[in-house]
């Protein structure tokens, strides 16, 4: 295993192991440098808050049995706790769907479009505007918490063009960052902003481990004086799909699901879907198979790592005062409509992801149904830290009173996913009869993402309607519309057949969400008792049918 590292913290002014921060401030100055987590309990309440662990992967999926080969996860945080069925992101992609975790916002609202310093993926803009207030930094700042990160952070930190890896982000104590996109070796560090290199050595080099020991390492030399946050963000399952030594020979015998729409014709889908071959090449196949297979063998390492944090959190007796999260920046597809290997597509394969969560006051083997999403993981800590949420400018809610088995409170029946393709309005050489602007293509020239795959959707989840509606910003002005009860795999498109009236609340819902901010991304949905639909605001002065605006320039 590779070995500890020395620890240390990320600026002079963060805490250090066996010394209490709160001490060398003058005791008047305390109750307001705390008021905005604790208010009139006072500093004596810091002790007790409750700690914080947020696990992360990287693409891992929850429809096709990403969580299958977790079973010491499940055992030790889902079955002590709760797990969520239906559980989303705001953006099928790495980039803006961490955002969405640090900032508690839609894409829309944090301008963070794809994994690109152009799409804002760790851009100066971004860390001048969106850093500051994400809720590590209020953590810190605010509620006097020790935070510590270790993993991957967005696709393009460490970039030169923005600070390098000398940059440390606001919010953070301890910091142990990986240079731009996941790998497992032959990777750079930023150390509380010094780069430390890594090889190909698995005993001192394997990054899954690597962040595991330093995690421990934190544990140990923390203060406990008070509470912490951590936040470990691993690279697997992504690709390159590099396992552990001891589990390379795993799964031989697994294969990609072979669901419904599994090797199948995207009928009546945007034409991204239609122009994937079907049936697909007997290679294409084999590598999407030895793909999903090699995801799952990473997988183990990060069962290992959750495995070694609950022991010690039981060993240095914090484990029942610390809340453990579990979740994926997004879902991935293999072979789905015949897309080989990605994600960034609307359908539940690409936007659902696995959550799970114990801590103080959840009852243990619970499963939830409730509708939520990634931008809800940050108020719901900032919560449990004791903060008010009406200081923040977040559009998530508080997962709290569900963790809590709470009965009389008010939830969402919808959600917004949204996203805005990436590729250059020109042809690819090496796949001259598609059309301008396609990227992420593969040698037989299907290709998962273009420039106008840009799309919106309300994801509903109600009483009585399981629904998603999309729309495209395209010259089609492309719909799809599925019954998610009776059509769970998403084979048929229903928007020229579903209700107009339906449809027309429906796209009226979309164009609210995309402009929402705060408080009025929480709003009755349309299935909601709350909900109010005015056909005059359909249309603008002149008449004509407004449509939803997508922003071509995020910055």
């Amino acid at each position: 295993m590779p070995p500890a590292m020395r620890f240390l913290p990320a600026a002079p002014g963060g805490p250090r192991p066996g010394r209490h921060l709160l001490a060398r401030i003058p005791a008047l100055l305390l109750p307001l440098l705390l008021s905005g987590c604790l208010g009139l309990a006072g500093v004596a309440a810091a002790a007790r808050r409750p700690s914080v662990v947020l696990l992360l992967t990287d693409d891992q999926d929850e429809v096709l049995g990403g969580m299958t080969p977790l079973k010491k996860t499940k055992t030790l945080i889902g079955e002590m706790g709760i797990t969520f069925s239906s559980a989303y992101v705001p953006s099928a992609l790495c980039c803006p769907s961490r955002a969405s975790i640090l900032t508690g916002k839609y894409p829309h609202n944090h301008h963070v479009v794809n994994n690109t310093l152009e799409g804002n993926c760790s851009s100066r803009s971004w860390q001048k505007i969106q850093e500051p207030n994400t809720f590590p930094a209020i953590l810190r700042s605010l509620c006097g918490y020790q935070t510590f990160f270790a993993g991957k952070y967005l696709n393009e930190y460490g970039a030169p063009d923005a600070g390098g890896l000398e940059h440390v982000p606001l919010g953070w104590s301890y910091w142990y960052a990986l240079e731009k996109n996941s790998k497992y070796y032959n990777y750079t560090l930023s150390i509380n902003g010094k780069a430390r290199k890594h090889g190909e050595n698995y005993s001192v080099d394997y990054l899954t481990d690597v962040l595991a020991n330093v995690s421990l390492d934190f544990l140990d030399y923390k203060s406990n004086s008070e509470p912490f946050f951590m936040m470990i963000s691993t690279p697997a399952p992504h690709s390159p799909w590099t396992a552990a030594p001891q589990y390379q020979k795993t799964f031989q015998n697994v294969f990609a699901p072979r669901n419904k729409n599994f090797n199948i014709h995207g009928t009546n889908k945007h034409w991204l879907i239609r122009q994937a071959k079907t049936p697909m090449t007997n290679s294409s196949i084999q590598f999407l198979d030895n793909a999903f297979r090699r995801r799952w063998q990473t997988l183990l390492s990060v069962d290992d790592l959750v495995e070694k944090l609950v022991k010690r959190l039981d060993f240095t007796g914090e484990l029942d005062n610390t809340y453990i999260f579990y979740t994926s920046d997004n879902g991935y597809h293999t072979g789905q409509f015949s897309l080989p290997i990605d994600k960034r597509q609307l359908y539940e394969f690409d936007i659902k992801v696995p959550l799970l969560v114990r801590g103080p006051g959840i009852k243990p083997n619970q499963t939830s149904k409730m509708l939520v999403s990634n931008i809800d993981l940050g108020p719901t800590i900032l919560d449990i830290a004791g903060y008010d949420l009406n200081k923040t400018q977040m559009d998530g809610m508080s997962l709290l009173p569900i963790l809590k088995g709470a009965s009389n409170f008010t939830w969402r029946s919808d959600v917004l996913v949204e996203y805005q393709g990436e590729g250059r309005n020109v042809t690819d050489p090496t796949c001259p009869s598609l059309s301008p602007g396609v990227s992420q293509c593969f040698p037989d020239c299907v290709c998962e993402d273009a420039y106008n795959n840009t799309y919106a959707c309300v994801r509903t989840l109600s009483s009585l309607w399981n629904l998603q509606y999309c729309e495209f910003d395209d010259q089609e002005v492309f719909v799809e519309v599925y019954n998610m009860t009776a059509d769970p795999d998403q084979i048929t498109n229903i928007a020229k057949s579903i209700d107009p009236e339906l449809l027309g609340k429906m796209n009226y819902r979309l164009m609210m969400l995309q402009s929402c901010s705060g408080p009025s991304c929480r709003t009755p949905g349309v299935f909601d008792p709350g909900y109010r639909f005015d056909l005059r605001l359909m249309f603008s002065n002149h008449g004509s049918i407004r449509t939803r605006r997508f922003s071509k320039h995020p910055l």
